[in-house]
């Protein structure tokens, strides 16, 4: 089982496409902007490091997401050290070729991915945001903001690597 370099290069464009919508000010960018104390005049013309950074880090997302989404990766994870699971010629090579075949589309599809994208974004996205937020002295309303972006991002990005790895 291998990466899908191509489905996380686009996939780590999502981040992006969704921050544009979900922070514009006409969706929940006026209430995050008055939440953090700032406002639109005080924003700098966007910084194009800034979004290539963004980008380079939705990419390690994206590789995170990808074992996270598609449960076959678990399967190969217990094996990767046997001793024959690449020599075509091994047993062990032919029991995995024939689980792929018999199991390998198994809960690939883009509701499945997009399902453990969103329980990830609950279970570890919202405690680190809440976490940071807590310290921070910032109010529900941040907090909700901000996993509700990455709820949305996580699941979009799970469906796609799901159905599309």
């Amino acid at each position: 089982m291998k990466f899908n370099l191509i489905v996380l290069l686009i996939t780590a464009i999502v981040p992006l496409i969704i921050g544009f919508i979900w922070y514009n000010p006409k969706v929940l960018g006026t209430a995050w902007m008055k939440e953090i104390g700032m406002n639109p005049d005080k924003l700098e013309k966007p910084n194009p490091m800034i979004f290539l950074w963004c980008y380079l880090l939705s990419l390690f997302i994206s590789v995170a997401l990808t074992p996270i989404v598609i449960h076959q990766f678990g399967f190969f994870s217990v094996l990767m050290n046997e001793p024959g699971l690449n020599n075509p010629n091994s047993d062990l090579f032919a029991y995995t070729s024939e689980f792929m075949a018999n199991y390998g589309q198994n809960f690939r599809t883009f509701k499945h991915g997009a399902f453990h994208g969103a329980i990830n974004a609950l279970l570890l996205a919202m405690p680190i945001i809440g976490i940071n937020a807590l310290f921070e002295r910032r109010s529900f309303k941040y907090v909700m903001i901000h996993a509700g972006y990455w709820a949305l991002t996580l699941a979009i990005m799970g469906g796609i690597i799901c159905q599309f790895t």
